[in-house]
């Protein structure tokens, strides 16, 4: 969420700032609009709260002489209507206040190139050469099933579209890439592992940015307060929501598996095949609650654990700076990581790490303070893919297949299968 002072300190820096999203500015203007009316009611308000208060040790005293209070006992009543309608009214501006600055996403940083879309996107460095093929390579969703690892028919039976089913050397797969994933960001780049729940709160998910302006994109349980969390980014980051942290403990390195749910909403036509865009997936999540001032070079340092995947993996892979209008709600910079794809002819996200400054931390409460009897400031929050694992296991079948119909295992990955070099449905 921004900061309301902010808006009432430069509300020039705040119109820029959503200007560079492309964002209609007539939400800020009315947020102005009622601030002003805010500061009206405050002053009128305090006005006649003193005087009623000097109205009520005037009629104290004359009632104490014996006197007529009647035109006295009139006034307070009028005053006293007056504040509560004003009371009233003040409780309506500041309630619509606060809907108006809920839904406004984060500023940008500086540095983040300005554009409408993702062709705007800006390609920071690549790491390795794509593979040309000999022979047709197939795309995932075909060669999978031909392998038998993947079964999207009796998926989309038992829970319709944008569902899969994992068989055999395709569920352990997913396995491994997980595990190696949770292993190398463990052991390697200093995260501390957690297990959350699939399901939180509405206050969980306002924390993060995901409520209440995109009801629509996440799966409800009905007649309850819970919703399937869309990454574990939700409940990771949510970990110290209403806490104090002292600065001495910054930053924390978090990272976690789990499945994630979304509805994709408003993706009708878009992956409709495949692994890439599913109502269910799993992911390794990465999240660092970081000092201000260092949030910027943490975020750097989160693309490349991300990075560290990919190449273990030999996945070519570039890096994306996304343009204003790619970015997601929270974020004030994103990169993308994004792998090559021969038989889409295509790059692929398999990654999208941010650093989304205050904006998180204002609406979850996370706070720190650099000494004992400091004020307390607001952490910066960070997230990012390490890696989405469903997105990996494409790149791997797309990128790894042979001539024969067998699947080469990334070097790195066989330890995790028992040494195993290559896969085929033949055994």
């Amino acid at each position: 969420m921004l900061d309301p002072k902010l808006f009432r300190r430069d509300p020039d820096a705040v119109r820029a700032g959503l200007a560079r999203r492309g964002m209609d500015l007539a939400p800020v203007e009315r947020w102005l609009e009622l601030d002003a009316e805010r500061k009206t009611l405050t002053t009128l308000t305090d006005q006649l709260k003193n005087e009623r208060n000097q109205v009520s040790t005037a009629l104290g005293k004359i009632k104490k002489e014996g006197g007529d209070i009647s035109e006295q006992s009139a006034r307070m009543r009028e005053v006293g209507n007056e504040i509560k309608a004003n009371d009233a009214r003040l409780a309506e501006v500041e309630g619509e206040q606060k809907s108006l600055i809920e839904a406004l996403p984060n500023l940008p940083d500086e540095r983040v190139p300005d554009g409408p879309d993702s062709a705007a996107n800006l390609v920071v460095r690549s790491w390795g050469t794509p593979r040309k093929f000999d022979f047709l390579a197939k795309a995932h969703y075909d060669f999978g099933e031909e392998l038998d690892i993947l079964d999207f028919k009796r998926s989309a039976r038992m829970s319709g579209s944008r569902f899969w089913l994992l068989k055999g050397f395709g569920a352990r797969l997913e396995r491994a890439l997980a595990s190696f994933m949770l292993d190398v960001h463990t052991t390697e780049h200093g995260y501390h592992e957690i297990l959350t729940p699939v399901l939180v709160n509405a206050q969980t998910l306002f924390g993060t940015g995901q409520l209440p302006k995109f009801a629509a994109d996440l799966f409800h349980c009905s007649d309850t307060d819970l919703y399937l969390i869309p990454t574990s980014e939700v409940p990771i980051t949510n970990l110290h929501a209403g806490e104090i942290l002292e600065a001495s403990e910054l930053p924390r390195y978090y990272c976690g598996w789990s499945p994630c749910f979304r509805s994709e909403a408003g993706a009708a036509g878009k992956d409709t095949r495949g692994l890439v865009r599913v109502h269910q997936f799993h992911k390794v999540e990465m999240v660092k609650h970081t000092h201000p001032d260092r949030s910027f070079e943490e975020l750097e340092k989160m693309v490349q654990n991300a990075e560290v995947i990919l190449q273990r993996l030999e996945l070519p892979h570039r890096v994306v700076l996304l343009c204003t209008g790619d970015m997601g709600f929270s974020a004030a910079m994103t990169y993308d990581l994004e792998f090559w794809s021969p038989p889409q002819d295509r790059w692929i996200e398999i990654s999208s790490c941010s650093n989304c400054t205050d904006f998180q931390a204002r609406r979850a409460a996370i706070r720190f303070r650099n000494a004992p009897g400091e004020p307390t400031e607001l952490v910066h929050t960070l997230n990012g893919s390490g890696l989405a694992v469903g997105r990996t296991m494409v790149a791997i079948l797309e990128n790894y297949q042979e001539a024969d119909g067998s699947l080469t295992i990334p070097k790195a990955l066989r330890p995790y299968l028992g040494g195993m070099e290559r896969f085929s449905r033949a055994g």
